[in-house]
């Protein structure tokens, strides 16, 4: 029988293929109390089991030191140092500990017992990466149950492909086929070392049970391009081994058991979407001008230097957002210090610079904090709201020392090419004068040295309403603006998009969302002053005509998702698309006034 399961739609695309079921990791684990004589023991089975699991992932992170540029995304291995992290983090090892030490539980109880505790903050962060991060410390802990029973926490091997008869051999699947047919994956969720064999393996698309727009299953499905569905709950109990399985990545709906009629119309779909990706990328090299002729920027973002070559491949014309923070990023596993010094940033940056050959190169400084701890000697008191806590410039301007030390980084870098420097989360005039301060400060430490460094434009995110609403103050310090609206809806709307019960609120298209978006547009406009968005709504091309509408001439995005932008740039008028933005902007319904015609 036909059903469907709905979900999130992390990555593009249409993939069709018998289902492959991983196992759950889920394991049962016995509860009982020891003897004081056996605390030693039971603590050092958590510890030999900590330790196997350690070295599986170093293993794992070698093996992708070995692979290509194309073959391991960054951000695969960022989630394989965050898993290290995890498991050396003294919460979870110091709370195991007390379990059995104070309540004689035994080993695997007291594991159990700190995971759950540590999932309840995770459950209370307000920021959502933070939160879907969650999932990472499960999968560690399984693993070491795993380890602790003797078993192996990893994906079911992938059944082999058997090519069809010749005289079968034609392009369209039937639900009769067998044998040499795409294969997807289902599981309740993938960890960054599955995925890692997910890479390798022959597989079309996956789906998973849980997971966010930000979780790890999302992320690298976007940098690999892969059609993706997360988030959909209980498709691993529904879905049988070998079923037939539609993902439409676009839509975020997963097709179980279809119809020979549904069957073919997907298949349709697909060849339609190869044949559109073949469109586009033919679209790579020409300069994205609207009909009547206006330059609109496409610009890339990323996470690693390394990240520039899928960038210019994209046909991006710079980067318009380097978030620096993956540079601090599980850096104890590495057994590096604790932050990276000048030097290694200085060459990390120059590297992105080199890496887009002349072009441009947007660097947001650090943003991270109290909710986003660089490793297990974090601070570990509660934060009520972390979103709203100690983060990005907040943070930065607490640690003046770290903070010189990327800001002389960054200008030594400049001596190589352009470099934008992006300030985040200012929303106070004392912020901005501390900030401008620091730079000054840096500079001239630079020149006390007799180093070479070169001259950056200034700019700041504009992702808190007070910054939306008192722009002539940034605009009186700042050479440029970036709209980050993935933050800035979510403090509009005072709504937490990862949160089940109000996720259907949180919404782009809100009409005080985009006057704020509208206003920032037009005041750098009136003053001359660059502006551009980073957020989602710069990728999502439901957006593109009305922010070209509204003056926006500068869009950064991941470089999957440029040239389907470019698309929607050549076949605008920003003439006319001027007042029908604006009758867009007095609708009491923008998203419904969005599909009128022009």
């Amino acid at each position: 029988m036909t059903f469907a399961v709905h979900g999130l739609p992390v990555a593009r695309g249409i993939a069709i293929g018998r289902a492959v079921l991983v196992v759950s990791s889920r394991i049962d684990v016995a509860h009982y109390f020891i003897k004081p004589a056996e605390i030693e023991a039971e603590i050092e089975r958590v510890r030999t089991a900590r330790n196997a699991v350690s070295e599986e992932l170093t293993k794992l992170q070698a093996s992708v030191a070995l692979m290509g540029p194309n073959d391991a995304p960054h951000e695969l291995v960022a989630l394989l140092e965050v898993h290290q992290m995890l498991l050396q983090d003294e919460a979870l090892t110091n709370g195991v500990k007390h379990w059995i030490t104070e309540r004689l539980y035994n080993a695997e109880w007291a594991l159990t017992t700190q995971l759950e505790v540590i999932a309840r903050q995770f459950d209370e962060m307000e920021d959502e990466y933070l939160r879907e991060r969650k999932a990472d410390l499960e999968q560690v802990v399984e693993r070491m149950l795993h380890r602790m029973k003797g078993t192996a926490a990893v994906l079911a091997p992938t059944p082999p492909r058997r090519k069809r008869p010749a005289e079968a051999e034609d392009d369209d699947l039937t639900v009769n086929d067998t044998i040499d047919v795409p294969l997807v994956l289902i599981a309740h969720d993938l960890s960054p070392a599955d995925m890692l064999q997910f890479k390798k393996s022959v597989f079309a698309g996956f789906v998973t049970d849980v997971g966010g727009r930000t979780s790890h299953t999302a992320i690298v499905a976007r940098s690999m391009d892969i059609p993706a569905v997360v988030g959909a709950r209980t498709a691993s109990q529904l879905v049988r081994q070998d079923d037939w399985v539609i993902i439409d990545g676009d839509a975020g709906v997963v097709i179980v058991d279809p119809s020979p009629i549904i069957l073919a119309e997907y298949g349709f779909k697909q060849r339609q979407g190869d044949l559109e990706r073949g469109r586009l990328a033919r679209l790579r090299h020409k300069p994205a001008v609207t009909l009547d002729g206006q330059r609109v920027d496409l610009l890339a973002n990323i996470e690693m230097p390394e990240d520039t070559a899928g960038a210019v491949k994209a046909g991006a014309v710079g980067v318009g957002l380097f978030r620096s923070e993956f540079l601090f990023m599980g850096r104890e596993s590495q057994r590096q210090t604790r932050l990276p010094n000048e030097e290694e940033q200085y060459q990390a940056y120059k590297r992105a610079v080199e890496g887009m050959q002349g072009m441009p190169v947007t660097i947001r400084t650090i943003d991270i904090g109290a909710d986003k701890p660089l490793d297990s000697k974090a601070s570990k008191q509660e934060h009520l709201n972390p979103a709203l806590g100690l983060r990005a410039i907040r943070w930065s301007l607490a640690d003046p020392a770290m903070f010189l030390t990327q800001l002389r980084a960054i200008l030594r870098a400049a001596a190589h090419g352009a470099i934008h420097l992006l300030i985040p989360m200012l929303a106070h005039a004392s912020e901005i004068r501390q900030t401008l301060s620091l730079i000054d400060f840096a500079r001239a430490e630079l020149d006390n040295k007799g180093m070479v460094y070169g001259a950056v434009k200034l700019g700041a995110m504009i992702e808190i309403p007070a910054a939306a609403l008192t722009l002539k103050l940034f605009l009186k310090h700042f050479d440029f603006l970036s709209i980050g609206t993935n933050d800035l809806i979510q403090y509009t709307l005072a709504i937490d998009r990862a949160d089940e019960a109000v996720a259907h609120l949180y919404d782009p298209a809100h009409p005080a969302v985009l006057k704020l978006v509208a206003d920032t547009i037009a005041e750098c406009r009136r003053q001359g002053k660059g502006v551009s968005v980073c957020g989602e709504m710069a990728g999502d091309v439901t957006f593109t005509r009305l922010l070209i509408g509204l003056g926006l001439r500068s869009f950064s995005m991941h470089p999957s998702q440029i040239l389907a932008v470019k698309q929607e740039v050549l076949r605008a008028d920003a003439g006319k698309l001027e007042p029908w933005a604006q009758r867009v902007l007095e609708a009491d319904d923008p998203a419904l006034a969005m599909t009128l015609p022009i």
